[in-house]
C-alpha cells in the first residue's frame, strides 16, 4: 500500500460522485501509520496537517483556502526575506520580485506558489520536487526535493534537498514554515520553550541589523507563556542535543509537541501571532539554514557547486 492521494476534482468523500472535492492547494497526499496522519499538499510541498492519536499538532486550513500566514509551506531558494528584493552577484545587481509589498521585500523564496511533482511514494512516505528555472534576480537552475515520512514512532520526519543543475555555484537558504498546536488546548495555556542564546535584532521591515543576547520576551530558554508573547524573531546559537535542536510547546497536563531541526539549521524563526484565522494565538516555529536577508549579509548563506546537493532535516514529535 502506498501513500494515498486526492486530486482536485476527484469525487467527494460523501459518496456523491457528482460533487467533486476541490483543493486550492492541489493534490493532497495522505500518510497514515497507526493513529498518525500527515497531509502534504502539491502546492509548495506544504504540510497541511499532522496529527497523532487524534490530537492535531499543526495548524491547518480549509479545502478552498491557500495556506494562511504561509502555514506549512517549504521555502527555497531562500527563507524569510531579501531586503528590497535586491542582492549582488559578482558585483552585478540582482532584482527579485517584491512579494511583500507592505515592507518592500522579496519574501519566502520562489516556490511558495508552485506545484510540486510526485517523485516517489511508499506506504509511509512521499517525495515531491519542483524546479526553479533561471530568472531575473536568481539566474540559476535548481531543484527543491521534499520528503515527508511517518517513522516507527509515528513522528513526522522531513528532508529538504536542493540540487544545483546550473553550470555555476548557486547561493541558497532553505527553510519551512509550520505552525504547531496541541489539540484543542487554548494557546494561552501553552508554554513555549526555545533554547537559544542569541537573537537577530531586526528593523521595522524585519530585516536583521545586528545580534544580541536573548532577553525579555525573546528569552524562551526556560519557557514562556504563549499568551504573553507577541514576537517575530530569528534566534540562533541554539542548543543541540544528539545533533538536534528541539523547540517545544507544553501543556499544563504534561503533554507536549516539539519541532526538531538538525545541525544544518542553525537558525529558527519564532512567530507568535493573533492574526491566524480562527485562533486567538498561533505559533510558527520555522527551521532555517540562514536568516532573513542572508543573500546580502552572508549570514548562514551557502553556495552549492554545480551538480551538488544539500539536505536539511527537521521533524515534529509529540509526547501525548
Amino acid at each position: 500500500m502506498s501513500a494515498s492521494s486526492t486530486s482536485a476534482g476527484s469525487p467527494a468523500e460523501n459518496g456523491n460522485e457528482s460533487a467533486p472535492r476541490r483543493f486550492a492547494t492541489g493534490r493532497q497526499f495522505e500518510l497514515r501509520r497507526g493513529d498518525a496522519l500527515a497531509v502534504v499538499t502539491e502546492l509548495a510541498a506544504g504540510l497541511r496537517l499532522y496529527s497523532k492519536g487524534g490530537v492535531q499538532l499543526t495548524e491547518s486550513y480549509g479545502d478552498a483556502d491557500i495556506p494562511p500566514g504561509a502555514t506549512g509551506i517549504t521555502l527555497a531558494p531562500w527563507a524569510n526575506r531579501v531586503e528590497d528584493g535586491v542582492w549582488y552577484l559578482d558585483g552585478k545587481k540582482q532584482q527579485l520580485d517584491v512579494t511583500e509589498v507592505s515592507r518592500n521585500n522579496a519574501s519566502h523564496g520562489l516556490l511558495r506558489n508552485a506545484g510540486y511533482a510526485l517523485v516517489d511514494e511508499s506506504e509511509f512516505s512521499v517525495t515531491l520536487e519542483a524546479t526553479v528555472f533561471p530568472q531575473h534576480g536568481y539566474p540559476f537552475l535548481v531543484r527543491h526535493r521534499v520528503k515527508y515520512e511517518l517513522d516507527a514512532n509515528l513522528d513526522l520526519r522531513v528532508w529538504q534537498t536542493l540540487v544545483n543543475d546550473s553550470q555555476s555555484q548557486a547561493p541558497f537558504v532553505l527553510g519551512s514554515h509550520p505552525y504547531l498546536r496541541l489539540g484543542d488546548i487554548a494557546p494561552e495555556d501553552l508554554v513555549l520553550t526555545v533554547k537559544a542564546a542569541k537573537r537577530l535584532v531586526a528593523d521595522e521591515r524585519l530585516i536583521p541589523r545586528s545580534t544580541a543576547v536573548v532577553d525579555g520576551d525573546f528569552d524562551l530558554s526556560s519557557g514562556r507563556s504563549v499568551g504573553s508573547l507577541d514576537v517575530d524573531v530569528a534566534l540562533t546559537d541554539l542548543t543541540f542535543d544528539g545533533g538536534m535542536a528541539r523547540h517545544t510547546l507544553s501543556a499544563p497536563d504534561g503533554r507536549s509537541v516539539s519541532l526538531e531541526q538538525d545541525v544544518s539549521c542553525q537558525y529558527v524563526h519564532v512567530f507568535v501571532t493573533d492574526t491566524f484565522p480562527g485562533r486567538s494565538k498561533a505559533v510558527a516555529i520555522e527551521p532555517m539554514t540562514g536568516p532573513a536577508n542572508a543573500f546580502n549579509s552572508g549570514d548562514g548563506l551557502r553556495w552549492l557547486a554545480p551538480g551538488d546537493a544539500f539536505t536539511m532535516a527537521w521533524g515534529i514529535t509529540a509526547s501525548l
